[in-house]
């Protein structure tokens, strides 16, 4: 039942810091989702190098729910991405919406690979 706690806590202030990073860079009206791709790069940078040390035995059950499974959930914005793209594509911004797709893909990607290397 501890885990079920971990996860609730970990993912509020995921999702806490999410808001403040879309809250931050809401004064700046960007047309382009800035805040939910740092969301995603960070959370992958993070997850990733937790993912390192836990391939290494060095990440216990308490973190892997509280941050892994938790913060990086609540953290990490898929839905939004999505959406936020979708929106792009729709409203007529085809460039923008295709670098949306393919940055963060290829930036989480790389920054899970970072993430890992770190934690090794």
């Amino acid at each position: 039942m501890i885990s079920y706690a971990l996860v609730f806590l970990g993912g509020g202030l995921g999702s806490t810091c999410r808001y403040g990073i879309a809250h931050l860079l809401a004064q700046y009206k960007l047309t382009f989702p800035l805040a939910t791709l740092l969301a995603n790069v960070l959370s992958c940078i993070l997850l990733g190098w937790l993912v390192g040390l836990s391939l290494r035995g060095q990440a216990n059950d308490t973190s892997k729910f509280l941050v892994m499974t938790g913060f990086c959930g609540g953290f990490s914005t898929f839905s939004t991405f999505t959406n936020e793209t979708f929106s792009l594509l729709q409203s007529g911004h085809i460039g923008l919406g295709l670098l949306n797709i393919g940055g963060s893909l290829l930036l989480c990607l790389g920054c899970i690979y970072i993430g890992i290397r770190m934690g090794m």
